[in-house]
């Protein structure tokens, strides 16, 4: 996007409407936010100055530096010493129903992406109180703890934790590939999962991991699936960078008592 179409945008998104609420930096950064989640403004691109762009909006000089420091503490924008302000590389925004359950695997290829997982850490060990209870285990029998970093198009963007009780995994034991496909091959696939999730900050070691600032929001969920017998047969939990996931649910008005 060139100059002339970038100020045309801005100023077409209510930059100077007065029967808005709120001070004029966050209109602006407001209507930046709105030009990158459209694509308008791609990942990469540089905007201009806080001077430039004051003297084309019209503007004073503190309100676009206002508007480009929020936009650099959420994680929008980007400094590059030396050369600027520019849009983050962060990745595209996706919707997520929370009423589906599938495995990270099928999802990204449901979206034309391409997934895949570095793990991280794997032991075979007895759980740990915590996961006998929800998983209905005796604390002598064996499970399988798999911490995964999970990607699409070489993109980091969960980092999935999963506790899964070994007699259900088969000769695969999870080795590679898809978890759930491993639970599916030896006829444990899961058909329906409770779930709970929870705003968080990452710490440095999972921001690290997930490319994103220490002190990033993200959104923890933590699931146990069961199969059809109602049996527990996955206990997981799961850090989804706050910048790229929408998480969703359709809902219906109850019939009137």
């Amino acid at each position: 996007m060139d100059r002339t179409s970038l100020i045309a945008e801005i100023e077409s998104r209510g930059l100077r409407d007065t029967q808005r609420s709120g001070p004029l930096y966050k209109r602006l950064a407001a209507a930046l936010t709105g030009l990158i989640q459209e694509g308008l403004l791609k990942p990469g691109t540089a905007l201009p100055s806080e001077r430039d762009l004051s003297e084309s909006l019209q503007i004073g000089r503190v309100t676009v530096r206002t508007a480009y420091r929020d936009l650099l503490n959420a994680g929008t924008l980007e400094s590059r010493h030396g050369s600027g302000t520019f849009v983050s590389g962060s990745v595209q925004r996706m919707e997520q129903s929370l009423w589906r359950l599938s495995s990270f695997s099928a999802d990204m290829r449901s979206r034309g992406r391409v997934p895949a997982a570095k793990i991280l850490s794997r032991t075979i060990a007895t759980p740990s109180p915590e996961e006998a209870f929800l998983l209905g285990l005796g604390l002598d029998e064996q499970v399988l703890r798999l911490d995964r970093l999970r990607l699409a198009d070489g993109q980091p963007l969960a980092i999935e934790r999963s506790v899964v009780p070994l007699k259900f995994l088969g000769a695969s034991q999870g080795n590679e590939g898809s978890l759930y496909d491993a639970l599916a091959a030896s006829g444990n696939r899961p058909v329906r999962a409770v779930q709970r999730l929870t705003a968080v900050i990452l710490d440095r070691s999972s921001a690290a991991a997930l490319e994103v600032k220490a002190g990033a929001p993200a959104l923890l969920i933590e699931r146990v699936s069961r199969l059809d017998d109602e049996r527990p047969v996955e206990y997981t939990r799961s850090h989804y960078r706050g910048d790229a996931y929408d998480f969703v649910a359709e809902l219906r008005i109850g019939e009137e008592p």
